[in-house]
């Protein structure tokens, strides 16, 4: 059996298991076992990424928990060209994070096996949330970020990514010829006449829909009518904060705007790097692991990780195999809230996010202008 294919055994193994369910300590095994080969396997294939990781303290192979294994600062995946496991002709498409003008994005490449998984993560997570059912999909985008795409940005790779419980799909924004977007309000509550008794799938990034939808709704008095509406929401955080909208605020405006409970509302964490994971909010507002991933929360002077307190996030997950993305230190700080037994009834690490690291580079939240992203080449892992 070839190394590769033992790999994928091992992640679809993992895959095909409860994501919340797996007793902590059999899990973080699980995870450092099928780790280590992939650290092991990534060696093989890049040279630079192995020169990185035989300078590491602790070897790999000898590591006795995930916390030990050498793991990557998310910025380095901000190199063009990007840092793959792949050859060019095996990459089916390149995500790009969402940045602010005049910063470079991180690339990521994915092969059709990667892509594979990445759908199926997202979806293996979600469903633990809102059920399997498909249903009517309203996107709080353009129809551009629908398109498929050989890159493809982060908030085309977040709606395209819960696409497996859409049965229909339909797009509320336009964009304007001055590179903005405006609301197509005509069809949006054609089809809130439409699917007024029926579940509903809603999704877009958290700025976007405040910004967009509600806030412009509010202003002239309207009312969406989907009170069985399922809204999910990520990024944007940082520039609400600025304008002073709290977590309490976006989630009253948009449940008053649909005319749903706030309990529909789900805010979840994620990132283009960490491909095919996600951390929703579960009822007692904190975010959970899967037992495919991996979270460690460090202290940011000393990155030694904590056992209670906020830290830096470690994101880890066994999914990628076209690039090294098992273990990245981000710049996004967390709280570990519990260990195991979170009240909503999910097993092992119960976390709340914190925010951005000070001074740490702003992430963009899929910012409506329409703007080219500068490439620059920069040295990353020699």
């Amino acid at each position: 059996m070839t190394a590769l294919l033992e790999i994928e055994q091992g992640i679809e193994s993992l895959l095909a298991q409860p994501p919340y369910g797996a007793e902590p300590r059999q899990q973080q095994a699980a995870l450092l076992a099928l780790l280590r080969k992939q650290l092991a396997y990534a060696c093989d294939q890049n040279p630079r990424f192995r020169n990185y990781v035989e300078q590491w303290p602790v070897d790999y192979r000898a590591a006795e928990s995930v916390a030990d294994l050498p793991y990557l600062p998310v910025r380095l995946f901000k190199a063009n060209p990007p840092l793959a496991l792949v050859g060019t002709e095996d990459v089916r498409r390149t995500l790009t994070s969402s940045t602010t003008t005049g910063q470079v994005p991180s690339r990521i490449v994915i092969d059709a096996p990667t892509a594979r998984r990445m759908v199926k993560g997202v979806t293996t997570i979600i469903r633990d949330f809102i059920g399997p059912a498909r249903r009517p999909y309203l996107v709080i985008d353009t129809p551009e970020n629908m398109k498929a795409q050989t890159e493809l940005g982060a908030r085309g790779a977040a709606i395209q990514a819960l696409g497996s419980f859409a049965t229909e799909t339909v797009c509320c924004l336009l964009p304007e010829e001055n590179g903005n977007v405006t609301l197509d309000s005509e069809k949006l509550l054609a089809f809130a006449e439409m699917r007024k008794n029926s579940d509903v799938l809603v999704y877009g990034f958290t700025y976007v829909i405040w910004t967009q939808l509600v806030r412009p709704l509010q202003e002239r008095g309207i009312t969406v009518n989907l009170p069985n509406a399922r809204v999910l929401h990520s990024g944007g955080w940082k520039r609400l904060e600025q304008q002073a909208v709290t977590r309490d605020a976006f989630t009253g405006g948009v449940a008053s705007v649909f005319g749903c409970s706030p309990d529909r509302i789900l805010d979840y964490y994620g990132m283009v790097e960490n491909v095919g994971v996600v951390y929703p909010d579960c009822a007692n507002g904190s975010k959970h692991v899967p037992s495919f991933a991996g979270v460690i929360v460090r202290e940011p002077l000393t990155l030694a990780p904590v056992g209670a307190g906020r830290g830096l996030i470690q994101v880890c997950s066994v999914l990628p195999t076209s690039f090294p993305g098992f273990l990245l230190l981000t710049d996004d700080l967390a709280e570990v809230v519990s260990y195991d037994h979170c009240p909503c009834g999910r097993r092992g690490i119960a976390f709340r996010f914190a925010g951005r690291a000070p001074r740490a580079e702003a992430r963009g939240c899929g910012n409506l202008e329409r703007t080219r992203y500068q490439q620059a080449r920069e040295s990353t892992v020699r």
